[in-house]
């Protein structure tokens, strides 16, 4: 068996918390020596090598109280109201949704320990197979995914690589790490794979990395990058790899692995990679019926009645919500035993679009419920659906985006229309940044990246219900004040000391 030599284990404290970076599982490594491996042109032999380091990844992305929750509930797409007590949190959620979070909320220093623990585990192999060439130009890749979540959400970081050696690194700039993410994928890419895996990083999500940060360049260093963006939208679309599913929800079933539309996906399974809890998250306590759950949903996830009535009535996407009176699996009506004496529904468990307040008594019911992944009938908290990071539907939006701010308008509403015709939609005809906007939220609901998305498009400090105008310093997290204690060489983002 292999063992972490000291410079490796100097190198796992760098992460700061001593849960948030642990040694790979080195029984993968029995009877295979470094020689063995780095000579070998076995894929097998690479493949378990990665195979703690996209485990790492599956983490806690699909789960409550950590990034993606983050993204999402300080968007206008999604709020956890309070109902009494529950899901009173602290106040944690009412902050996140109102733009007043700070350095000292549980989710946001998740979202880091998640970050740094997955570059943990990555710089731990690189370091340990440097002479593994597939590998290591893979592992790279995948730790410039990881920076480019890092760089949208904390903006000045810590760089840390599988050579650093301080074990209290400062934090790097937002240039720096542009720089970093960007270097790192230009001097892979040609390493990658062009098989088209859509569970490991290759060549195609390699450009879909570059893609993402140029087309936020602006925001990430105050430069443009359009036309960069343009040309690795334009690799991936001209690859022929893949192409639009003819249903949209194909994307989001329980055997989704088979979609020629997703791109790079996390792999969850609901016995070996536990981790996406949406269905608990999301539905109400009697749901468990309509579905057969092994266990009970936490009735907190649902969207902002405004953003649900964005959808148009013939959009296919609007089925990406549960609204309206809700069944059992036998077909008979579920009922609300504890609802609440004001419900104008009374105890037949309905979803309402409209949530009659924030906090502190928001009605059980009230909120349309998140639909567009397959709830899996006997399903137990863990889903087994596959989890799109990179998805054909959002290039062609990425695609329109960038042709549009290159000034190509009539190219930018072909590549528009083209996602809006398979969901039904009528075509549109003009196009400008809150166009766009509302189109990315009806295509891309639930994924993650709605505050990106809004930051990009001058739309994230607006007031929307329930939430006031606020500041630009709120487009990015604060630094955690765990990690703050942890490691004195950190400074604080503007607007949170």
């Amino acid at each position: 068996m292999l063992k972490l030599n000291k410079r490796l284990s100097f190198l796992a404290a760098l992460v700061f918390i001593a849960t948030a970076c642990t040694e790979p599982d080195q029984e993968i490594f029995d009877a295979f020596t470094p020689e063995q491996l780095a000579n070998s042109n076995n894929p097998v032999l690479t493949d378990v090598l990665k195979a703690s380091a996209y485990q790492r990844i599956i983490g806690t992305w699909g789960g409550h109280n950590s990034l993606w929750s983050m993204h999402e509930v300080s968007s206008d797409e999604m709020v956890i109201a309070h109902k009494g007590a529950d899901w009173e949190d602290g106040g944690m959620w009412i902050r996140t949704h109102r733009h007043e979070y700070g350095a000292n909320e549980d989710a946001i220093n998740n979202s880091w320990v998640y970050l740094y623990s997955a570059i943990g585990d990555i710089n731990l192999l690189i370091l340990q197979f440097p002479e593994v060439e597939a590998l290591t130009a893979e592992l790279r890749s995948l730790r410039a995914l990881v920076y480019l979540w890092i760089i949208d959400s904390f903006g000045n970081a810590p760089i840390i690589t599988e050579t650093s050696a301080d074990a209290t690194p400062p934090n790097n700039t937002r240039q720096e790490l542009f720089t970093f993410i960007e270097s790192s994928i230009l001097d892979n890419i040609d390493k990658l794979s062009t098989d088209n895996t859509k569970t490991t990083v290759n060549k195609w999500v390699a450009h879909a990395i570059l893609a993402k940060l140029y087309l936020n360049a602006e925001v990430y260093i105050g430069s443009e990058r359009y036309a960069d963006a343009k040309t690795h939208i334009d690799a991936i679309i001209n690859s022929g790899q893949f192409s639009l599913t003819n249903n949209f929800f194909a994307n989001f079933a329980t055997q989704n692995d088979g979609s020629p539309e997703n791109i790079f996906t996390i792999p969850y399974d609901e016995n070996n990679a536990g981790g996406f809890n949406l269905v608990q998250m999301t539905l109400h306590y009697s749901s468990q019926a309509s579905f057969d759950l092994q266990e009970q949903p936490w009735n907190g996830y649902a969207s902002l009645e405004e953003f649900y009535n964005s959808f148009e009535d013939g959009d296919s996407r609007k089925r990406s919500f549960l609204v309206g009176p809700q069944f059992a699996s036998d077909g008979t009506r579920l009922v609300d035993a504890s609802f609440e004496a004001d419900d104008p529904d009374g105890a037949p468990l309905t979803f309402t679009p409209e949530i009659n307040e924030l906090r502190p008594n928001s009605l059980r019911q009230a909120g349309a419920r998140v639909g567009k992944f397959e709830y899996a009938s006997g399903s137990p908290s863990n889903m087994s659906n596959d989890f799109p990071i990179f998805r054909y539907g959002d290039v062609l939006l990425m695609k329109a985006e960038a042709e549009w701010k290159l000034g190509n308008n009539g190219v930018a509403l072909d590549f528009m229309n083209l996602v809006r015709k398979r969901a039904g939609a009528e075509p549109l005809s003009s196009i400008d940044a809150d166009i766009l906007l509302a189109e990315r939220g009806r295509e891309m609901f639930a994924e993650g990246y709605r505050r990106s998305d809004m930051i990009r498009l001058g739309a994230f400090n607006d007031a929307w219900w329930e939430k006031p105008a606020s500041d630009p310093s709120k487009n990015i997290y604060p630094i955690p004040t765990a990690q703050m204690n942890a490691n004195p060489n950190l400074e604080q983002n503007p607007g949170y000391n």
